[in-house]
């Protein structure tokens, strides 16, 4: 097994293993440690059936299984499944998927949620033939990247986090009956519960509104984070390749995805590891 760094700012792909085969505790050891180091973690040329890809996610943790939300959106796919397929593909004039196709704004999958997943895990099945990258950012980085005087203002607020099934649209909370999507208060700034570090814990997609702030404060604060966060300086951009498996750190990350061909087919297969709540 071999770790190797993919960018400066976070990343590194892990050779030498074939995670069809269940892995000793020496491995798995390894590869958590790579985890909470890197932020994300890629396995090239894999060939996964959904056995190996839930005992590869069980490495991480209690494996997240989807239940269709209590609220008045449907967001599609199937559910009482741990399986969710993110494709474009259509079947019979309807999705077998969700989060079809197209550009989607940086976010953390399930910050609206009271305890957020530790990590998702994505395997590439099919790719269209340009785009569909997958940009990751440092939320660490971004957090030490705050200036001092915006830190001290922010200091143990919390933002409201909503998932109102956008992509790539900002929040507008006059037009939003927030009992229809879930919504969650989470803390600005987290102390990660596996690695004691800092991090940035908002997003261009699902943050709305920073509590305690006039809108217009809120407004600025946010757009002011959201331009940190985006630095490219702090992203890692992954071209995907058939049989990629690519694992990333909810908690400390935020994730984009570029544009692709819509008239071409993207599939992939995603898991989730469950969590918990965040703290300041």
């Amino acid at each position: 097994m071999k770790v190797t760094p993919l960018s400066n700012a976070l990343g590194a792909e892990v050779t030498g293993l074939d995670l069809r085969q269940p892995l000793g505790d020496i491995a798995v050891t390894a590869i958590k440690d790579a985890f909470d180091q890197h932020i994300v973690v890629v396995f090239r040329e894999q060939e996964l059936s959904e056995e190996d890809q839930l005992r590869a996610a069980g490495y991480f943790g209690k494996v997240h299984i989807r239940r269709k939300p209590a609220t008045t959106r449907d967001p599609g796919g199937q559910f009482d499944t741990p399986f969710m397929l993110v494709t474009n593909i259509i079947e019979n004039g309807k999705s077998v998927g969700v989060f079809g196709d197209g550009e989607m704004w940086f976010h953390h999958d399930t910050s609206y949620y009271p305890k957020p997943h530790r990590a998702t895990l994505l395997y590439s099945m099919k790719l269209p033939s340009w785009g569909g990258n997958t940009c990751f950012s440092n939320m660490y980085k971004a957090y030490e990247n705050i200036p001092q005087p915006l830190r001290d203002k922010l200091e143990r607020k919390k933002v409201l986090q909503v998932h109102d099934y956008k992509r790539r649209e900002r929040l507008d909370l006059d037009k939003i009956d927030l009992d229809s999507v879930r919504h969650y208060e989470q803390p600005i700034f987290i102390t990660h519960p596996a690695t004691g570090r800092k991090a940035l814990y908002i997003s261009r997609l699902m943050s709305a509104r920073i509590l305690g702030l006039s809108r217009d404060e809120s407004d600025a604060a946010l757009e002011q984070l959201f331009e940190i966060s985006e630095d490219p300086a702090i992203v890692y951009e992954h071209e995907w390749k058939l049989g990629d498996l690519v694992i990333w750190d909810n908690w400390c990350s935020i994730h984009a995805r570029k544009d692709f061909p819509r008239e071409e087919p993207r599939l992939m297969r995603r898991l989730t590891i469950e969590g918990q709540a965040m703290r300041f």
